[in-house]
């Protein structure tokens, strides 16, 4: 019966170190930039980490039109987020082992 509880407190310290280099892995990606482009490089979009813009580049020559412009902005910013989140999906996978954690697609801001 003791032996059942060691168990559980191993599974428990597991857990821990789990958690603790998860949150690690989160602060390391909020540091992390990832550009993408659209439009032959009309527009480049940079993320952080976690998926939020944090620098948006436009051609100057490109205003004309405003709606393909627009297009092109949310292709751009698009790709840059799911590179993010395909980097820190890697991250994780690393660290589980490729184990699929369940809710991990959720935390991640996927669905």
């Amino acid at each position: 019966m003791l032996g059942g509880l060691g168990n559980l407190a191993g599974m428990l310290k597991n857990a821990k170190e789990m958690q603790s280099k998860m949150a690690a892995i989160q602060d390391e990606m909020a540091s992390k930039r990832f550009t993408a482009e659209s439009g032959a490089g009309v527009v480049r979009a940079t993320v952080d980490g976690h998926g939020a813009l944090v620098d948006i580049k436009l051609d100057p020559a490109s205003t004309d039109d405003l709606e393909l412009l627009e297009d092109l902005i949310k292709a751009a910013v698009g790709a840059a987020v799911k590179k993010s989140r395909e980097q820190m999906k890697e991250e994780f996978a690393k660290l589980t082992g490729g184990l699929d954690v369940p809710g991990l697609s959720e935390m991640l801001g996927g669905g």
